[in-house]
C-alpha cells in the first residue's frame, strides 16, 4: 500500500470511528437522562477536514442513532454527507464552538440537574466533593440568556465565553462541554450531571455545605504518577465501558 493510500485508509478510519462514538454518546445520553428527544446536540469535527462537523441529523431521536446516519455539515448549516439536516440552533452554537475553541467535540444538554443548578440565581458548581473537585477551574459562566440561538454570532458571543475552560454554564438554558476525544467529552458531561445532582441535594437539606480546600482540590487533581490511573486512559475505559452497556441494552449504534 502506497503512503498516500495508507493516509486515506488512516483518515477514513478515524472518520468512521468518530461517527461510532458519536452515534454511541447520543443512545448512552438516553440510558443516562441526558436527553430531549430530538433536541439539543452532540458534535464533532470530521478529522482532517476544516469547517465539517459530524451531527446526528435533526429529527432523529438520540436512542436511534447510528454511525451510518451521521451527516456532515459547515457553518453555514450546508449539508455534504448523509441525508437530513443540521438544526439551526445547533449550526449556529456548536460551529462556531469549534472553529473558536479548537475543540474537537462539542456536547451541548438540557439535562435535569445541570438545568436546576442553572435556575437558581447562584449557579456556581461547589467543589465540596473528590468528583465535583475535578471540575474546579475548568468551569466558565455565561450568566445572560439571551433566547433561542438563530445566528451564528451567538455561537461567537458562547465561545468568548468559554474561552479555554472545559465546561461552560448557561444560566437558565444548559451546559455546554468541550473536548479532545468523544470519550473524554462524555465522561465530563456523565460526571458533570452526578455533581450538580448531588450539589442540589445537597442544597434542598438547608444545612451548611463543606467546601474543600485549595491545598485537598490541588491534591485531588494532581495527574497520577500511575500510567494506568492516567485520566486518558480513565476516559477511554470508562467509555469502552459504557459502550459494552449499549451493546447489551441498546444496540445497533455502530451500524
Amino acid at each position: 500500500m502506497s503512503v498516500q493510500a495508507l493516509k486515506i485508509n488512516t483518515q477514513f478510519d478515524a472518520i468512521q470511528q468518530a461517527k461510532i462514538h458519536l452515534a454511541a454518546a447520543n443512545r448512552l445520553a438516553v440510558l443516562d437522562d441526558l436527553h430531549e428527544g430530538i433536541d439539543n446536540h452532540f458534535t464533532v469535527s470530521v478529522p482532517g477536514q476544516i469547517d465539517r462537523y459530524l451531527i446526528l441529523p435533526f429529527g432523529r431521536h438520540w436512542s436511534e442513532a447510528r454511525a451510518s446516519d451521521m451527516i456532515v455539515f459547515n457553518e453555514k448549516g450546508e449539508t455534504f454527507e448523509g441525508q437530513g439536516v443540521v438544526e439551526l440552533s445547533a449550526q449556529c452554537i456548536h460551529a462556531p464552538l469549534h472553529r473558536l475553541t479548537g475543540a474537537n467535540v462539542v456536547l451541548h444538554t438540557h439535562q435535569n440537574w445541570a438545568m436546576a443548578l442553572n435556575m437558581l440565581a447562584d449557579n456556581r458548581l461547589l467543589p465540596a466533593s473528590q468528583t465535583a473537585a475535578f471540575f474546579h477551574g475548568l468551569i466558565a459562566y455565561d450568566d445572560t440568556y439571551t433566547g433561542v440561538a438563530n445566528f451564528v454570532n451567538e455561537g461567537e458571543r458562547l465561545a468568548a465565553a468559554i474561552g479555554d475552560k472545559k465546561v461552560l454554564f448557561m444560566k437558565n438554558h444548559g451546559v455546554v462541554v468541550v473536548g479532545d476525544t468523544v470519550a473524554q467529552a462524555y465522561k465530563r458531561l456523565y460526571k458533570l450531571e452526578r455533581v450538580c445532582r448531588a450539589q442540589v441535594l445537597a442544597m434542598s437539606t438547608g444545612k451548611p455545605i463543606q467546601v474543600l480546600s485549595e491545598d485537598v482540590i490541588a491534591a485531588v487533581q494532581k495527574p497520577s504518577v500511575d500510567d494506568r490511573h492516567s485520566r486518558d486512559v480513565r476516559d477511554q475505559l470508562f467509555f469502552e465501558a459504557m459502550m459494552r452497556v449499549l451493546d447489551r441494552d441498546l444496540p445497533g449504534y455502530a451500524d
